[in-house]
């Protein structure tokens, strides 16, 4: 669906991209990452989250120097469709960050992530130190401790390593082209099915 979707785009993507959201970085921010399927869902998700400064989309996860999307799509490179955040911690905790990640993936799911299957769309939390793996650890436990369904959650909890930044065209996407990116969205069943982990709220 996803490949569909940006085929369908890709002509007129290529003659009207402009740069992606580019907000300042304040000193105090501090740097998030993850993988939940497809990149641009991600990438609206958390751009709406008060206290993020930029989401962007990239590949992470992976042994291969500055993969492409093609060869991320073959699931060779070892590389995840991620995301990686920049917030300010005064503003937004990287707890709710990880609350807000949570519910907008599905983490029964170790073959990917709705619609799109395969290793490069598997949910995957990116640590950059000692404290945010310490708050991934306690965020699992909340989940497992509280979670609306009974399969068991395969998310990966793993260090940050490279983070590549995808093509131009990949970045706010959701923006640059609602109608192809709805069709998309509602075409894989991720709306859908969230609701039916987590409910409708």
């Amino acid at each position: 669906m996803k490949k569909i979707a940006l085929v369908l785009g890709l002509f007129i993507s290529a003659a009207t991209v402009t740069q992606g959201h580019t907000r300042h970085e304040t000193t105090q921010s501090a740097k998030a990452t993850f993988a939940g399927g497809c990149f641009w869902c991600m990438e609206e998700a958390l751009e709406k989250v008060g206290g993020v400064a930029s989401v962007l989309s990239g590949y992470a996860g992976g042994t291969e120097a500055n993969p492409t999307y093609k060869e991320v799509s073959t699931g060779r490179t070892g590389h995840t469709e991620a995301v990686e955040v920049v917030y300010d911690p005064g503003s937004v905790s990287y707890g709710e960050l990880l609350e807000v990640f949570w519910r907008n993936i599905d983490p029964t799911d170790g073959s990917g992530q709705f619609c799109d299957k395969g290793p490069q769309y598997r949910s995957v939390i990116f640590y950059h130190n000692e404290e945010q793996k310490g708050l991934i650890e306690e965020s699992l436990q909340s989940l497992e401790d509280t979670k609306p369904f009974d399969e068991p959650i395969v998310t990966e909890i793993v260090p940050a390593s490279t983070f590549y930044q995808a093509e131009d065209y990949h970045q706010d996407y959701y923006e640059r082209n609602p109608i192809r990116y709805r069709y998309y969205k509602y075409g894989c069943g991720r709306t859908q099915r969230l609701k039916a982990l987590w409910g409708p709220k």
